[in-house]
């Protein structure tokens, strides 16, 4: 590794540490208007769509699979629908990774 590379490394750390740390220190003295308040509850949703959609619908990291063979999204739509249907989290993920698992075993 080049010394390039470890100050771009401490510089990203310094930056990542600043932000987060900054809501700490700051804490109560700092209030967001009940516009901002209201989009914050969406970012965690909108960052799991964004880690998960793209590893279901493009398994391989570049080209998009659709179809029947992709055991990915297979387990991505049993999790939705078990979700959908009962409401019930771990019910969702073990259902899903179950779907997953058997059609990795059997389709390949």
């Amino acid at each position: 590794m080049t010394g390039r590379e470890l100050i771009l490394i401490a510089g990203m750390t310094a930056v990542t540490f600043l932000v987060r740390y900054a809501f700490f220190a700051l804490g109560e003295r700092v209030a967001f208007p009940p516009v901002v308040q209201r989009a914050l509850r969406y970012v965690p949703v909108a960052v799991l769509t964004a880690i998960v959609v793209p590893m279901v619908l493009l398994p391989d990291g570049s080209h998009w699979q659709l179809d029947w063979r992709n055991a990915w999204l297979a387990g991505a739509l049993a999790t939705g629908v078990i979700a959908w249907r009962f409401n019930h989290l771990l019910g969702s993920i073990g259902g899903g990774m179950v779907v997953f698992f058997l059609h990795r075993i059997i389709i390949g």
